[in-house]
Order: C-alpha cells, then sequence, then structure tokens
C-alpha cells in the first residue's frame, strides 16, 4: 500500500493539456494553435519541442500561449515533428520556470516529454531513480519523474544503440509495472519518432487523429479532440488504457498494449468542468453530458422540491450554461444571462486574505441588476469546491436585488481531494467535507441548495458510451480507483499542501512589501 512518503514534496497535482504531431510539413505553426485550442487546461506556463532530424529545439516558459511565444522563437522551431504542453499548477506548489514542459534528458537516446496528470508514488520513484538507476531528478515535478523512469527503461530493453517500435512499446510495459497514478503522455525519441500512452485506468484523455495530405498520411494525438477538430484532424480513437501509439518520422504507425491489467476508468470531472463542451472524450460527448446534467437536476427537483418558487434559471459562465438551459427547458422556466463574465482578465495574484479572493470574483463576474430585481432566482453552477466563489455570487445576486436566491451545482458534493491530476483542495478546504447540504446551503448564504445525484451523473456522463462500465469519481465517494491511496497518503499530501500554501503567502506577502517599497 501506499505511504506517506508516495507524495511528492510539495504535493503537486496538475490539470494539463498535451499535443503531438508527425507531419510532413514544419509543425510549429499548428503545434502552437494546439496549445491555444487547449488552453484552458492550463493557463501558467507553455512549452513547444519540434525534432529536426535528431535535433531538438525547444521553446517554453511561464504564461499564456500567446505570451510565451514571439515570431522569432517560432522560427527556430524547425521540423515535421513536435509535442507541446499548458500547464496549471496548484496553489499550493511554488512556481518554478524550470517546471515548464516538456522535459528533456539526453541519455539514452534524448528524449523530449509533456504529462497531463499525476503520480501517486513520484517519490518513491525518485529515489529508486537516484539510488537504483543512476538517474537525477532536478525538478519536484512528477513529469521529469515519469522522463526519467521512461528513460531508463528505454536503456534497460534496447540492444546496443539502437530502438525499434518492439524495445519502446516493452519500455513502456516497464513504466506501467513501475508508475501509479494518472498519466497520459506524449513524447519525442529523437531519431526516431513520436510516442503517446496512457495509464492503466485511462483517467486522463488522450485521442488519435489522422489527415491525408499530398504528401502521405499526418497524424496527431491531443487531450482534447476540439485541438483534433480544428486543425483539420479526423479523429479516429481514443488511445486506450494500458496502450502505447508509436509514429515514427517517416509517418509509420504502430500501437500496441503495454499493460498486464487494464480497466477503461475516465475522471468524470473532466465531464463535469475540465473539458470543453465541443470535445468528445472516449466516445462521449462533453455537450450533450452537460445538457443530461441539467435534465438530471430537472428531474431532482420536480421529485424532491415540487413547490420550488423560480422565476428564472441563471448559469454561472461558461460550462454550466448547458446544463441550465436544458434544466429551464424541462421545467418551462424562463432562462438569462444574468452575470456577465470578463473574458480578458488575466489570473490574479495569489495573496492571502479573504477580501482578495472576493475581490477576483467580482472582477471576473458583474451581475446584472435588471435579471436580479424582485425575482426569485435558481443559479446553475458545474460545481462547489471551497464554496468561496459561490458565496460570493449567492450575495452579488442579493446586492442586485434578488427576493430569494437558490443554487444548484450540476455535480454531487465534492468531498474528498483528487490525486489524479484536478487542482483540488484538502478536505479542510472543501465545503462539503465535514457539512451536510443544510450547513453548506447556510455557509453559502442561499435559500435553497440543490445537488446533482452522484448515480444520476453516472448515467448521464455514460448514456452516449454505454460501454464504460466506471469513471473515476473519487472526489465525489472517496473511493480512489487505484488502490493505493491510503489516508495517510491523504493526510500527508493535505499537511503538505498547507505547508506550500504558508510559504506561497509568505511569498506573495513579501513581494507585496517590495513592491510597495519600490512605488514609495
Amino acid at each position: 500500500m501506499l505511504r506517506c512518503n508516495g507524495i511528492g514534496p510539495k504535493g503537486e497535482i496538475f490539470v494539463c493539456g498535451i499535443v503531438g504531431m508527425v507531419a510532413k510539413s514544419p509543425v510549429n505553426q499548428e503545434l502552437y494553435d494546439g496549445m491555444l485550442l487547449l488552453q484552458h487546461r492550463g493557463q501558467d506556463a507553455a512549452g513547444l519541442v519540434t525534432s529536426e532530424g535528431s535535433t531538438f529545439h525547444m521553446h517554453k516558459g511561464p504564461g499564456l500561449v500567446r505570451d510565451v511565444f514571439r515570431t522569432r522563437n517560432m522560427r527556430t522551431l524547425a521540423g515535421n515533428v513536435g509535442i507541446a504542453h499548458v500547464r496549471y499548477p496548484t496553489a499550493g506548489s511554488a512556481w518554478s520556470s524550470a517546471e515548464a514542459q516538456p522535459f528533456y534528458v539526453n541519455s539514452p537516446f534524448g528524449i523530449v516529454l509533456g504529462h497531463n496528470g499525476n503520480l501517486t508514488n513520484s517519490e518513491a520513484l525518485r529515489r529508486e531513480l537516484f539510488r537504483d538507476d543512476l538517474r537525477h531528478v532536478n525538478t519536484d515535478s512528477d513529469s521529469e519523474v515519469l522522463l526519467n523512469v521512461l528513460a531508463h527503461e528505454l536503456s534497460r530493453n534496447a540492444a546496443g544503440f539502437h530502438l525499434d517500435a518492439n524495445t519502446i512499446f516493452k519500455a513502456v510495459a516497464g513504466v506501467h509495472k513501475r508508475v501509479r497514478g494518472a498519466y497520459a503522455v506524449v513524447a519525442m525519441i529523437a531519431g526516431y519518432g513520436l510516442l503517446a500512452f496512457r495509464d492503466p485506468f485511462g483517467i486522463r484523455p488522450l485521442g488519435i487523429g489522422s489527415r491525408e495530405t499530398e504528401a502521405g498520411t499526418e497524424f496527431m494525438v491531443a487531450s482534447e479532440t476540439v485541438a483534433l477538430d480544428a486543425l483539420g484532424f479526423t479523429p479516429l480513437r481514443d488511445v486506450a488504457p494500458g496502450e502505447a501509439v508509436f509514429i515514427d518520422d517517416q509517418g509509420v504507425f504502430q500501437s500496441r498494449q503495454c499493460a498486464e491489467h487494464t480497466e477503461l476508468a475516465p475522471c468524470i470531472f473532466e465531464f463535469v468542468y475540465l473539458a470543453r463542451p465541443d470535445s468528445v472524450i472516449d466516445g462521449i460527448s462533453v455537450y450533450d453530458t452537460r445538457l443530461r446534467m441539467g435534465e438530471s437536476l430537472a428531474r431532482k427537483i420536480e421529485r424532491e422540491f415540487p413547490g420550488l418558487d423560480v422565476d428564472v434559471v441563471m448559469p454561472i459562465p461558461d460550462s454550466s450554461r448547458p446544463a441550465a438551459m436544458q434544466l429551464a427547458k424541462h421545467l418551462n422556466l424562463s432562462y438569462r444571462e444574468g452575470f456577465i463574465k470578463n473574458r480578458y482578465i488575466g489570473r490574479t495574484f495569489i495573496m492571502p486574505g479573504q477580501a482578495v479572493r472576493r475581490k477576483s470574483v467580482r472582477q471576473k463576474l458583474n451581475a446584472l441588476g435588471t435579471e436580479f430585481k424582485g425575482k426569485n432566482v435558481l443559479i446553475v453552477d458545474d460545481s462547489i469546491v471551497r464554496g468561496t466563489t459561490s458565496q460570493e455570487i449567492v450575495q452579488m445576486a442579493r446586492d442586485a436585488g434578488a427576493r430569494k436566491v437558490h443554487f444548484a451545482s450540476a455535480a454531487p458534493p465534492v468531498r474528498f481531494p483528487n490525486v489524479y491530476g484536478i487542482d483540488m483542495p484538502t478536505r479542510s478546504e472543501l465545503i462539503a467535507s465535514r457539512r451536510s447540504v443544510e450547513e453548506i446551503a447556510r455557509e453559502i448564504g442561499c435559500d435553497r441548495l440543490i445537488y446533482q445525484d452522484l448515480d444520476d451523473l453516472i448515467d448521464d456522463v455514460r448514456a452516449t458510451n454505454p460501454a464504460i462500465a466506471r469513471f473515476e469519481t473519487s472526489c465525489f465517494d472517496g473511493k480512489y480507483i487505484t488502490g493505493d491511496v491510503t489516508a495517510e497518503y491523504l493526510n500527508c499530501l493535505e499537511a503538505n499542501r498547507e505547508d506550500g500554501d504558508r510559504q506561497r503567502s509568505r511569498e506573495a506577502t513579501t513581494q507585496l512589501d517590495l513592491n510597495l517599497e519600490s512605488a514609495e
């Protein structure tokens, strides 16, 4: 069983976007466009690596894609094969530009790797790499750990200094035997081609697409099909749990199942919030799923709250819109856009104090007074995590003149941390962790709180692909699908997260003091 030392030193959890391409012409511009299409999966850093023969060209840095890359950077990224990554770190992890992905090692063959997910045994692997494999990991990122495990397995399985697809697939099998947690990976091996693989449970998404050109077939792999669609690739299928896909520099496609035991159990929170609505993941339309969530909420209101007095239904933009529209339609209620989102505000600095967080919400959302005044409103959001945003939204509605404010969540209560790649707080920060629905309603200040039922959510997501028997739902029910997450692990995660938050708070306060001194 997993022990406390299985977690990384800062308790890092990531949700990221990855994309890789093997083409017949330069890939730099299309990988850049792919990152833009996956920007919602990570806004803190971006990186792009291309391969020209046996030479890698890399550029990466902190910030949005549009801020990291300039024309002069793009000119240096020559080659017809490449991978790209957008990164989003947790608030509890200190930012370091060294942790922008993709990561690179030059031994044994020269490998770059981008990773979406989180390893639950990264610290144990870190010690094994140093002690047994004689490899050095330079950052706190578990993605660098994963890269070095892959490099070691390639070295161990290769005959001399030559690789073939069979050797690469054996190396991925070795990765599956050693690594625990969630991981969707794109990697390049210098002089050979593009490698992509997914963990044995398929927790994080990864799809494959192809495009026919006069010069031949081109391939792309990406976290979401929206990147494939927009760039003219026809989605073929998803990378299967435990499967590895290898596309050589000439565009020859090969794949193999590399894990001994597999079960498709995608993260259900992808469909609730993370993925773009125009994506299809594991055969499931994200948009259709969110419509069904609204229908399920409407049926619950009819069943359990038949006398609920509502004049108008309003979404919190943007991900809750489909659910809110369908709920209003099912209940024959008016649908209105009561909150206007500022699309041009960047991420606010993480600074201590509740007042700063409250200010952040009001900078991003503004209430339309004419839509609230004198009305009983039902606000629909995709989920409630900490509750601080929900509390501020309810107060905004009251300040705008709402007579009653009811609140509905398209997801069930979030009661447990997510350890598989989502920036989700520890139990002490989750508003639903130790509270009843009535207590949460009082905490956020609404007149009535309605949560989606987990069984209904699962049915909603499964409806368009009944072949999926199970989903990763740990943040709702505390059942961790990999079977290695103990109470001790979660306690250690919480302690590390709190230590990281305190360090981040001290750093932010120090920086604020320096800024004030400079202004004086």
